[in-house]
Formats: C-alpha cells, structure tokens, sequence
C-alpha cells in the first residue's frame, strides 16, 4: 500500500515562510509527477505546483515568484517552499503523486491527507 504523508502547514503571520513537505513510502518502483494542490474554504482545488521526475516544474500564477517546487527522489519527497505568504493562501494544501508500484505496471494516482496553512494578516 502507498501512502503520502505530508507535514510542514501551521499558522502564520502575512509575510511569513512555510516549508511543506510530502513524504511517498510503501512499495515503490518509480515516481513520475509530483504536485501541491490547495482547496481554500468554499473554494474549488486547485494546482499549485508540480514537479516531473526530471525536475522540470510548473507554479500557478498567483504564487510564482514566492513560492519554489522541488524534490529528492532518493527520499521520494516533494518540498514546497512558500515564501511571503498571504491571507489568501489560507488552504488544505494535498500532494498527489504518479506512482508505479513494484510488480505494477501502470501508474497509481495517490493523494495525501492534507496540511492545514492559515496565514493571518
């Protein structure tokens, strides 16, 4: 069985940093695309950011240039770098991984359990 664990939300004052971070653990082959996803409150998900397993990456809009995507495949873990936050960036932040399973052969969509961030202005 994989899982995503994730850690790192909390509360926050408006200008403050968060580093949230996404652990995949079970049996794992491989992992192809890694993303942030946040659903404020009466508010649809939406992407935030992703990674592929090149590195190559992808922010929306309304947080380029504060927030940074990044991974560490040996660990199987996605890092996201939020800097300058602000009230509006008040969500459940969930991370979503392609996996292959050892003994699978396509991909397993897996969502994590969401991290709470409150920032306050």
């Amino acid at each position: 069985q994989v899982q995503l664990v994730e850690s790192g939300g909390g509360l926050v004052q408006a200008g403050a940093s968060l580093r949230l971070s996404c652990a995949a653990a079970g049996s794992i082959l491989t992992i192809n695309v890694m993303s942030w996803y946040r659903q404020a409150p009466g508010k649809q998900r939406e992407l935030v950011a992703s990674i592929t397993g090149g590195g190559s990456t992808n922010l929306a809009d309304s947080v380029k240039g504060r927030f940074t995507i990044s991974r560490d495949n040996a660990k199987n873990t996605v890092y996201l770098q939020m800097n300058n936050l602000k009230p509006e960036d008040t969500a459940v932040y969930y991370c979503k991984a392609a996996i292959i399973e050892r003994g699978s052969i396509g991909y397993l969509e897996v969502w994590g359990q969401g991290t709470l961030v409150t920032v306050s202005s």
